[in-house]
């Protein structure tokens, strides 16, 4: 986190996933919910997912709370200067994730 303020600053493009928070407590409770049949891909064994869930609750809303705002301002600030993709919907990332397909596959052999 102490660098990423000077990061942002020096980059051209920003691409920032700005999902809803109950998406994201969804997304926690059905990781939490099908782990009691299949474990969460890339878990470490018998990891306490229960604890980690409470975790991830908390944090995302510290982050909401206290980081959204800031980048959502950010965001809004840099807009004029810099390629800005602010998504704000899992539609929106599919269908930034096809633009990102389609250009790439434009790309000729050779021309990278």
């Amino acid at each position: 986190m102490e660098t990423l303020w000077s990061r942002l600053n020096e980059a051209d493009t920003l691409i920032y996933i700005d999902l809803p928070l109950p998406l994201h407590c969804w997304w926690v409770t059905k990781r939490f919910l099908t782990s009691f049949f299949v474990p969460p891909d890339g878990w470490p064994e018998r990891s306490p997912l229960l604890k980690s869930s409470m975790n991830s609750y908390r944090n995302l809303w510290l982050c909401h709370k206290y980081l959204t705002p800031k980048y959502r301002d950010y965001v809004e600030q840099t807009q004029n200067s810099k390629c800005v993709y602010h998504l704000k919907s899992t539609e929106q990332i599919a269908d930034f994730l096809q633009l990102i397909e389609t250009k790439t596959m434009q790309i000729e052999p050779g021309h990278l």
